[in-house]
């Protein structure tokens, strides 16, 4: 996998998106346009990651395969620990058409029982991969983690030049203090423009 971008400034930093609903697309848009990123590469970063989100809500893995690195492909992990020997990880090509894909594949094993996680593409990215809820977070992490449960974060330690953004979703009453969520779209550089290499789902896990 390809190394850091040249000469550019790569922040960390952590936005709550104001004026945060639940009422569509046209309002989300304007929300990410108002992120206060500090540069134009984390301004890309961010753009693109939503853009990704959107993609796979709308279920458009053609699109969404054009930004998968076209040599490493694109890790899938159910929790917020990376295991690539466990994880499964699809080319771009496999992705294109990942939406026609009926195989029941292992994606690891559930957090707390130990079975395997045994789904198919569709059923996997509707339980795993909630874009349609995270494209609506009230909080964004950029290049930095929003909140951390009981395992283990290692996304910067598989990926040691990924760039990525965290949306987070916090949990709601005390009560729920465990009810937050993370989706995590990790890229690297490839021949000059960022390449999806991995998509980290984390929650508190017991």
């Amino acid at each position: 996998m390809s190394g850091v971008i040249a000469g550019a400034l790569i922040t960390s930093a952590v936005y709550a998106i104001s004026g945060f609903s639940i009422f569509g697309e046209a309002q989300s848009r304007t929300q990410r346009e108002n992120i206060p990123v500090d540069n134009t590469v984390n301004a890309d970063l961010t753009m693109l990651a939503y853009t990704v989100l959107e993609n796979i809500r709308d279920g458009d893995f053609s699109a969404l395969s054009r930004v998968v690195h076209p040599e490493f492909g694109v890790v899938l992990s159910p929790y917020a620990t990376i295991n690539l020997s466990t994880d499964r990880r699809f080319s771009a090509d496999q992705i294109a058409i990942l939406d026609t894909d009926t195989n029941i594949y292992v994606w690891g094993v559930y957090n707390g029982g130990g079975e395997p996680i045994e789904l198919t593409p569709a059923d996997y990215f509707r339980e795993f991969v909630p874009a349609a809820e995270h494209l609506e977070a009230a909080v964004i992490g950029i290049n930095q983690i929003v909140r951390s449960g009981n395992a283990l974060e290692n996304i910067t330690d598989v990926f040691p030049n990924v760039k990525f953004v965290d949306f987070h979703i916090p949990g709601g009453e005390p009560s729920e203090e465990f009810d937050w969520s993370s989706l995590r779209l990790g890229f690297e550089e490839y021949e000059g423009n960022l390449r999806l290499v991995v998509i980290v789902y984390s929650k508190w896990a017991v």
